[in-house]
């Protein structure tokens, strides 16, 4: 099996042991406690669950800079994106060498882990921007991932972590959410050798399924992993039980036994486009994932990376960043002339009135007005999971 980023096994910061986790909590109801936001809670359920191997908790300023404009570490450890755990307000932990952290996204704020203070630094504006321009490609607060990072606070607490909770995504999604070992034993179990991983942030409609099916042909892959985000959207996607719902109904369907495993993993969007795409290749490899499909304007939103972005920027790797490889997808859609799915590139003689593509928008507005897509572009049977949800939320609007 492929072997984890940057180390010979995985190093997942969940505290298992069973003594150990009744140590840790009776201590930690004498610590001084830091309030987390989502983007900091997503990555220490990342580092817990071996995602982030071989970080050991949250990075310093030094490395958080160094990533933002080389990605690496001041080490030289490659990574594409600044694990950080930023605070508007560090009154509550002044002082403290080792602090409880606590769960913005649950009712109660349930401890969740237990840091070791290395540092407590203020960020610059201009060093926020430096991060900003380097992982986002822009300033531009109108973009999702961008806004919520320059909302996060000027403070950087850096420090290794004890996980000891993985937040809702254990509890709300217990069929689907799986941590990096959990999926690696899998993995395992199968027997798989050649494993492709698929990112999904929205339900898979037919052009999805055949790219999925199409790498694992010509990789002559073991199976699939349909790895979807559980975590924190923009406004207007589709909530996660309903994509989890519409994902198992047509592996169900449509894909023999034992090809593909459904589940996902607890983080919040970034939409950083290219830096986001090696950060989803470089945790499928600490998953066991031996390929990522890496398709048309992969972890991007609006018009702010160009369609293939998200290809080209695994040319820019250092020798040895990645063992992980890509399978580089053209835009698919469904072709009349052929009658299936296909990677466009590859239709020879189509004109664009050849294929049947609908937007995201467009996509939505049919299941708004009870429309089924057409079963081109989308399954039967997860169409009507898409359609319920929309009539149920149009109903909701009304009440």
């Amino acid at each position: 099996m492929i072997k984890p980023h940057g180390a010979d096994v995985l190093l997942p910061r969940l505290v298992t042991d069973v003594d150990k986790r009744r140590e840790l909590l009776a201590e930690a109801r004498e610590l001084p406690s830091l309030l987390l936001n989502s983007a900091a809670a997503a990555n220490a359920v990342m580092l817990g669950g071996g995602y982030f191997t071989p970080l050991t908790g949250f990075m310093n300023l030094a490395d958080s800079l160094s990533v933002a404009k080389n990605m690496q570490t001041t080490d030289g450890l490659f990574w594409p994106v600044p694990v950080m755990n930023l605070a508007v307000d560090v009154s509550s932990i002044e002082g403290a060498a080792r602090i409880a952290l606590r769960d913005p996204n649950v009712e109660g704020n349930p401890l969740m882990a237990i840091m070791d203070v290395a540092a407590v630094e203020d960020v610059a504006e201009d060093q926020l921007d430096t991060m900003t321009e380097q992982v986002y490609g822009t300033q531009d607060r109108d973009h999702p991932g961008v806004a919520v990072f320059r909302s996060l606070g000027n403070y950087c607490i850096s420090g290794p972590v004890q996980v000891l909770n993985l937040s809702y995504f254990a509890t709300d999604f217990g069929d689907t959410f799986k941590t990096a070992v959990e999926i690696r034993e899998e993995i395992a179990r199968r027997g798989w050798e050649t494993v492709v991983a698929f990112q999904t942030r929205n339900p898979m409609h037919r052009a999805h399924e055949e790219l999925c099916r199409l790498a694992k042909e010509r990789l002559n892959a073991d199976g699939i992993v349909i790895h979807m985000l559980l975590g924190k959207l923009k406004a207007g996607d589709i909530p996660a039980a309903v994509r989890d719902a519409c994902i198992r109904k047509m592996v169900d369907e449509y894909f023999p036994e034992n090809t593909v495993m459904v589940c996902g993993y607890g983080f919040d969007m970034l939409y950083a486009g290219p830096r986001e795409a090696l950060l989803h290749a470089l945790f499928r490899q600490n998953m066991g994932a031996t390929h990522l499909i890496v398709g048309r304007d992969h972890a991007g939103v609006g018009d702010y990376y160009g369609p293939f972005d998200a290809q080209a920027i695994f040319d820019e790797l250092p020798q040895g960043g990645l063992e992980i490889r890509i399978f580089a997808a053209d835009h698919t859609a469904y072709s009349k002339k052929l009658k299936r799915v296909v990677m466009m590139r590859e239709a020879e003689n189509h004109t664009p009135e050849d294929y049947v593509i609908l937007s995201g928008t467009k996509f939505r507005q049919i299941l708004e007005q009870g429309i089924a897509p057409p079963p081109e572009f989308a399954r039967p049977e997860v169409a009507e999971i898409l359609m319920a949800h929309y009539r149920s939320a149009a109903q909701k609007s009304k009440d």
